[in-house]
């Protein structure tokens, strides 16, 4: 009785050792290389649960391994996946083979966070074809000409709470991202919903669109990882049902949306703002949108505008400020264009300050925000790389594309780690490798709002050189150390400067 125990034993072990081993060949037997060590039942995404990495820091691993490859295979748990390395398959993925990929990986429940899951990047199909062509006329050219008008406002309130700080002949501590915070809060508050932002107050404001932003994106070591390891294994809040968005800004968004739209629908007066652009639409297509939709309309406008923005914007000024000469040339343009212009920040002075965009894309290739695109396979397609490796992806397959990695590899971009604005000069910028500069994404998903933080980004950096010295604080260290946790690069140290008048 015992050895025959003991053989079905034998036998038990051998099927499951057989059935592991077909699950995780799933990429050999297609000729793709695997990330090796597969765990049963974890896969390759161990050392994300066991918090030793998060998962940039994991994937950017996968990508140094392979310098060669166009595409790795890897296992989530025991499902395939695969990770992207040639730029030629991510623009088969983000725009020649679209309607394949169209869904982002990234998935928020309805149920629990209702007005987040109205963002047109956690959307798709129908609602996300007509939430994208209504911000899309949101961000025209005409009525960004409009809303750069508000803009110009609060850069002149900006000047103002600056001038108040900075005494003549001091030095004054900021920290570029509360710093940023304060314009793009105010910028949002006023172009967006016509009121006061009260963000450049330093006293404690529960109406400050500044504070509203802080608590959306608060961050703790704890929450932080749970979240991201919830962003990309959605699967878990099945079970943890934890809200992305706290109840009090669920509220205070559609407390707002009560109080303005009804005055905006019986209004006569036009306003430049984004409320205004709702209740247009409303007319032109003959129906009232449901509060709840306005909502996540106003929250969308809200958090696409505040807090990639300012996140941007706080990598330039920390940049400016470790590259004095850089620093110095931006200053240049931008008084010799406003020179031009009555010293006004509008939106055809901007459009001429072509070396300040050059800084900006430099510091957004090197200073990535969210370090990974997700994208899920919606229909079974062929994938071909550069370097022969050919696959089928099957439907439901998740895919990485390594935003970080592809924006440093040595093979894209010489001296990667070197921060060079030149190398976006009109005669440089063509010979770059398409589809490896990555910070918008790219095709039909690409950010409708880019041109809108364009817009503000610019405005801010105008708006402070032309009075005042950006100078680096000890602080902070150079290159910055980013935190392990969160989805969105965090500095671990934040980013300090000194502000000096000129």
């Amino acid at each position: 009785m015992s050895s025959l125990f003991f053989v079905l034993l034998l036998c038990g072990i051998l099927a499951l050792y057989i059935y592991w081993r077909k699950i995780y060949s799933y990429w050999n037997r297609q000729g793709i290389p695997e990330v090796p060590y597969s765990l049963p039942i974890f896969g390759n995404l161990w050392p994300l649960l066991l918090m030793q990495k998060n998962l940039p820091q994991l994937v950017g691993s996968w990508y140094d391994s392979y310098k060669n490859a166009s595409m790795i295979g890897y296992y989530e748990g025991t499902t395939p996946g695969l990770l992207i390395r040639d730029p030629e398959l991510v623009k088969t993925i983000l725009q020649t083979s679209f309607s394949n990929f169209h869904e982002n990986l990234i998935k928020v429940d309805k149920d629990i966070d209702p007005l987040i899951a109205k963002n047109p990047f956690f959307m798709k199909g129908e609602e996300w074809m007509v939430a994208r062509k209504r911000l899309t006329y949101a961000f025209s050219s005409m009525r960004l000409k409009i809303l750069s008008e508000t803009v110009r406002k609060v850069c002149k309130k900006f000047d103002d709470y600056l001038y108040k700080k900075i005494e003549e002949d001091q030095r004054v501590e900021f920290e570029t991202k509360d710093l940023s915070g304060r314009f793009t809060g105010e910028v949002v508050a006023n172009a967006g919903f016509g009121i006061e932002g009260f963000c450049f107050e330093d006293n404690y404001n529960p109406q400050s669109f500044h504070e509203m932003g802080k608590k959306i994106f608060k961050t703790t070591w704890f929450l932080d990882t749970l979240q991201s390891m919830i962003f990309f294994l959605p699967i878990l809040n099945d079970y943890l049902k934890i809200p992305f968005l706290p109840k009090e800004i669920d509220h205070f968004f559609r407390t707002i949306v009560k109080q303005v739209i009804e005055k905006r629908r019986e209004e006569t007066e036009k306003r430049n703002d984004f409320f205004q652009l709702m209740v247009d639409l409303e007319k032109s297509e003959g129906q009232k949108f449901d509060e709840e939709s306005l909502a996540a309309h106003a929250l969308s406008f809200f958090v696409d505008g505040y807090e990639t923005s300012s996140a941007t914007l706080s990598f330039i000024c920390f940049e400016l400020s470790v590259h004095c000469d850089i620093q110095e040339k931006v200053r240049k343009e931008v008084r010799d264009v406003l020179a031009k212009h009555q010293g006004e920040i509008t939106y055809d002075s901007l459009k001429e300050m072509t070396y300040l965009e050059q800084v900006i894309s430099e510091s957004q290739r090197l200073n990535t925000l969210l370090d990974i695109m997700g994208k899920i396979c919606t229909n079974n397609i062929e994938l071909k790389g550069n370097d022969g490796l050919t696959c089928t992806v099957e439907a439901g397959t998740k895919i990485f594309i390594p935003t970080r990695s592809l924006q440093r590899d040595p093979k894209y971009w010489s001296n990667p780690e070197a921060f060079d604005p030149d190398r976006w000069t009109e005669e440089r910028k063509f010979a770059t490798t398409k589809y490896s500069f990555l910070p918008f994404g790219e095709g039909p998903r690409i950010c409708v709002g880019l041109r809108m933080a364009l817009l503000q980004i610019k405005a801010a950096i105008a708006s402070l050189l032309m009075k005042y010295k950006i100078e680096r604080n000890p602080r902070t260290s150079y290159p910055v150390r980013i935190g392990v946790s969160g989805i969105l690069s965090t500095p671990i140290d934040g980013l300090w400067v000194y502000l000096k008048r000129l």
